[in-house]
């Protein structure tokens, strides 16, 4: 919960109204920040937006046969793609901060040699063939959305990321990427440091942290989705 909000609550601010004694000090604190809490008259938590950034110029020029939301294994194949497992999962929120239902969300990445499944990919010659290299999900009513996926790897002149687009009814609703926590190359990548809202940059930012008792070493990350929008029912 935020500083101000723990201090506040809408009764207490209320109660603050009709108290003069109370009524200056807490007019003080009332200050622009803390109006951004409010919205239809009462407190609301602050979401920040998920920035938009470039789809880039590898989003699949060809979708392979298998688009589901595991892209470690492709189709009946027994042979999983090489690279650190990574269960991918989050919530699509509206402006609101309602969960959305019915949104479309596909994610596209190199693979563990650093190649897109884009034909014209500068690696395309070291392609990991069991790599899916994309897939997508349709939330349900909780705006959950999940995939397995490996970690991302660089490629030249670019931090690891995963490509991220939303869409629900056939409309595009927002492209963005997302960031392993802690890499070194974050600090010199042009993309990402083109956000330049600090919070919105940060939100992209996602640790991949190891699962507790995974005998492969598999990864986990969360990366919840705030939209600037309400989408449209």
């Amino acid at each position: 919960m935020d500083h101000f909000t723990s201090r506040f609550s809408r009764r207490d601010f209320l109660a603050a109204l009709t108290v003069g004694a109370f009524a200056a000090p807490a007019l003080k604190l009332f200050t622009e920040e803390a109006l951004r809490f409010i919205e239809d008259g009462d407190f609301a938590q602050e979401l920040v937006r998920t920035p938009a950034q470039t789809e880039g110029p590898f989003f699949p020029d060809r979708l392979p046969l298998d688009t589901d939301n595991d892209l470690v294994v492709i189709g009946k194949n027994t042979t999983p793609a090489v690279g650190e497992i990574t269960h991918l999962s989050g919530r699509i929120l509206d402006a609101k901060g309602e969960p959305v239902k019915g949104a479309l969300i596909e994610i596209w990445q190199v693979d563990n040699n650093g190649a897109y499944i884009h034909t014209g990919s500068d690696n395309r010659g070291r392609l990991d063939k069991n790599f899916q290299g994309y897939g997508k999900f349709e939330t349900a009513s909780d705006g959950a959305y999940k995939f397995r996926t490996i970690k991302p790897v660089a490629y030249p002149g670019r931090t690891p990321h995963i490509h991220v687009k939303v869409s629900k009814s056939q409309r595009e609703l927002l492209t963005t990427q997302c960031y392993v926590k802690g890499d070194p190359r974050n600090d010199r990548d042009g993309v990402l440091l083109g956000i330049r809202d600090t919070r919105q940059r940060q939100s992209v930012i996602v640790p991949f942290d190891p699962i507790k008792d995974s005998k492969v070493g598999e990864l986990a990350a969360k990366f919840e989705i705030v939209l600037g929008v309400t989408p449209v029912a």
